[in-house]
């Protein structure tokens, strides 16, 4: 029992292990098989990514054959991956024959000698781009001195690789053109370094400073800008990379001998450097200083205007004001150093009473507040409190800004008014005259006419209110002439007047009868007037004057034959008388007493005094008719003279006067008639004896004048009498006086001072009077 319980117990304890160790193996093989699961997933997922890499490898044993992914046989155009290195080339597809050569080259050094290689090849008829890698291959790959070729698929990096390098290729361009656009630059450009060295400048700035080329100015570091204020350029540039922003100044510059305005721009470049420029504003700053010269002398302008003048800008603030405009808003000066905005403006002038009294202010400040945006030119008149009327025109400016003009018409208007009382006061006066007027313009527009005007032609109103032109004035005139054809007489007239400027004048007669006198008269505005007068009745009063006149110059001619035969019959018996008054004075007659010689004595003194009468009457009546007879010989003037005041020396010592004979120079000898000149000159002494008084002297003076016609001799018979008035000395010559009352003229009883100037002026001579009251009488001959 026990032996079987024992073998029972061993047999138990057998199997018992032997059920463990079964358990232990089917524990293991399981461990075994989750590990080759493991191991083989691993194994297909490190296949399935070195599928899916972009990398396929190549691997070429020693004896030349290969072994590869079939994707390699696709990007080589293959069917299949070939057993051999060399059936890559198929001469259709694969790689060509020189770069299968090259690699198998390649992989027979890498194989000998373990040295990498790298190729790029292109399949056959394929745009593929590969990139071959080799390696001596590991060992554990594969034993014996394969070789291992990566190959990479790099088409899509070719033309990644082709895109970037045609960016590259432009940008290479693009910073040629840049480079050369700011060489070209006509402005000094430069590149400074992060520590403020130049690094690079342009074409411009070496010439601005003098310098060799742009290298030899980078290596000096010459500098355009001067230091200013302690600070170098270098210095400014590395603030403004410190600050990020760029720096922009201007800076005065020697350039070429010149001392130039430059506007400097100092622009960071993050950390590469600072670039910068320097643009010449020397131009714009001396435009700048013209510009403000000129705008202070338009200001200095605009003060010496009568109108006022302000200027408000954007923000509606008053800008500018001149003098006039200050005045007439009584701006104070405070209000000047703080100029106030266009609603305060209006403000300040309300409380000066400078703006109309208005119902509702702040409703009519906001009206005239939208002048700013109206963008059209406003224009009202302002009538003040004061009496002032002032015209405010109100301009938008294009930059929102208005300009504002005030204009004092105040005395304009005063002005107007009374020319408007003196048109009326004209008016009313052309209308009064008896003459007809009108004015044309110079291009022969009728501008004014008086009723007269219309009457006088016939015209209607209507038709003068059209203001007509000449021409059709002229076609309305004809038709009521008598020769409707004269009617251009009066346009003649109108346009002497008004084009040339000349005075003309004329005389037309109506169908009616009636007969106007016309004239144009140019007036010193340019325009011309027409004056026509009715001289209806005057022309027939000077009708019947002229006959009147015609009769009695037949009248005095009859008379003056009557005087010459007359004369010639009282000389006959006066000449018997004198005869046998001689013959009795010679005592042929017998003895005669003492009052008997007396007696004939004054008959022969009467007999020389009528017969001198009867020749003066005989050559004033002579002279008068143009019948004069002259016997003209050459007369030498002082004797001659001599000779005549010689003759009334009886005369002269029985008046008690004295007389003084003078000559003034050398007078030459003259031509005329002896007789009738001694007979002129003598009249002029006794009319000097009759007007003196005792005591008095009279001044004969021969003297010679020079005149534009010649030399003349010159006879002057002064006495110091008692004169002659106006009045009395213009109708001397003529031997009229004024009658004693002074409203009558009557003839004088001498025929001397007539008879004179006949005499003279027979002789192609003059004789002039010239008298004062109560300072004698001066007689002046003038002879040729």
């Amino acid at each position: 029992m026990d032996q079987e319980r024992l073998v029972t117990l061993l047999i138990g304890l057998l199997l018992a292990a032997w059920t463990l160790g079964a358990a232990w193996a089917i524990l293991s093989a399981r461990t075994r098989q989750k590990r080759a699961e493991g191991a083989l997933r691993s194994a297909r997922r490190l296949a399935r990514m070195v599928e899916e890499s972009p990398a396929i490898p190549l691997l070429v044993r020693s004896d030349g054959r290969i072994e590869a992914s079939p994707r390699l046989a696709q990007w080589l155009g293959l069917d299949g991956v070939p057993q051999f290195l060399s059936e890559l080339d198929t001469a259709e597809r694969g790689l060509p024959a020189e770069k299968l050569a090259e690699l198998t080259e390649a992989v027979r050094r890498c194989q000998k000698t373990a040295a990498p290689f790298r190729l790029v090849a292109t399949p056959r008829n394929s745009t593929r781009s590969l990139a071959l890698r080799g390696h001596l291959a590991d060992p554990q790959v594969s034993p014996g001195g394969a070789a291992l070729v990566w190959v990479f698929d790099f088409s899509d990096s070719e033309s990644e690789l082709a895109r970037l390098r045609e960016e590259a290729a432009r940008a290479r361009g693009d910073f040629t053109a840049l480079v050369s656009l700011i060489e070209a630059a006509p402005m000094p450009m430069w590149f400074r370094r992060p520590d403020g060295e130049l690094q690079l400048v342009n074409s411009a700035y070496v010439a601005a400073v003098g310098g060799q080329s742009a290298e030899a100015v980078v290596a000096a570091g010459v500098e355009l800008v001067e230091t200013v204020d302690g600070h170098t350029p270098a210095h400014v540039a590395q603030a403004a990379r410190e600050k990020g922003a760029p720096i922009e100044r201007i800076v005065s510059a020697t350039i070429n001998g010149q001392r130039r305005a430059l506007r400097v721009s100092d622009l960071p470049l993050g950390n590469d450097g600072v670039a910068g420029y320097a643009v010449d504003i020397e131009d714009l700053e001396e435009m700048s200083r013209s510009f403000r010269a000129f705008r202070d002398a338009q200001r200095s302008m605009l003060d010496q205007l009568s109108a006022g003048v302000a200027q408000f800008d954007a923000k509606r603030r008053l800008s500018f004001a001149n003098q006039p405009f200050q005045r007439l808003f009584k701006f104070s000066a405070r209000m000047m150093q703080d100029p106030p905005a266009f609603e305060r403006l209006l403000d300040a002038a309300r409380d000066v009473g400078r703006v109309p009294e208005v119902r509702d202010f702040p409703v009519w400040r906001r009206e005239r507040a939208a002048w700013f945006a109206s963008g059209d030119t406003q224009e009202e008149a302002w009538s003040l409190a004061d009496g002032t009327h002032l015209r405010i025109v109100a301009q938008p400016d294009p930059d929102g800004g208005l300009l504002l003009i005030v204009e004092d018409r105040t005395e304009q208007l005063r002005l107007s008014a009374v020319r408007d009382t003196l048109l009326r006061t004209r008016t009313a006066t052309f209308d009064s005259l008896f003459e007809s007027i009108a004015v044309f313009a110079p291009d022969g527009r009728m501008q004014i006419w008086n009723r007269r005007f219309a009457a006088d032609w016939g015209l209607d109103s209507d038709f003068l209110d059209t203001h007509p032109h000449v021409e059709a004035l002229l076609k309305k005139i004809a038709s009521r002439l008598k020769r409707g054809a004269e009617a251009e007489l009066v346009g003649n007239v109108v346009r002497a007047a008004t084009l040339d400027r000349t005075q003309k004048g004329g005389r037309i007669t109506l169908a009616d009868g009636r007969i106007l006198e016309f004239a144009g008269v140019p007036l010193p505005d340019g325009n011309g007037l027409l004056a026509v007068l009715d001289i209806t009745d005057s022309q027939k009063a000077e009708d019947a004057l002229r006959e009147s006149n015609a009769a009695l110059m037949e009248a005095d001619a009859i008379k003056t034959r009557f005087l010459a035969n007359m004369s010639y019959e009282l000389r006959t018996p006066l000449t018997s008388i004198g005869g046998f008054a001689e013959l009795l004075q010679a005592g042929l007659g017998g003895d005669l007493s003492d009052s008997g010689r007396e007696y004939v004595s004054d008959i022969l003194a009467s007999v020389d005094q009528l017969g001198e009468h009867i020749e003066s009457l005989l050559d004033l009546s002579q002279s008068e008719a143009g019948m004069l007879p002259l016997k003209k010989e050459e007369i030498e003037l002082m004797p001659f003279v001599r000779s005549v005041v010689e003759e009334r020396a009886g005369r002269l010592e029985k008046a008690g006067l004295e007389l003084d004979l003078q000559a003034k120079g050398l007078p030459r000898p003259i031509t005329g008639d002896r007789k009738r000149l001694g007979r002129a000159i003598g009249h002029l002494v006794d009319n000097a004896i009759a007007a003196s008084k005792r005591g008095q002297r009279i001044l004969v003076q021969v003297a010679s004048r020079k005149t534009p016609q010649g030399e003349v001799a010159q006879i002057l018979v002064q006495d110091k009498g008692s004169g002659l008035d106006s009045r009395s000395l213009t109708r001397a010559l003529d031997g009229m006086k004024v009658s004693a009352d002074g409203k009558s003229v009557e003839r004088r009883q001498g025929l001397g001072l007539p008879l004179a100037r006949q005499l003279v002026e027979a002789h192609g001579g003059s004789l002039k009077l010239e008298s004062e009251p109560g300072r004698g009488t001066s007689a002046i001959v003038e002879l040729p």
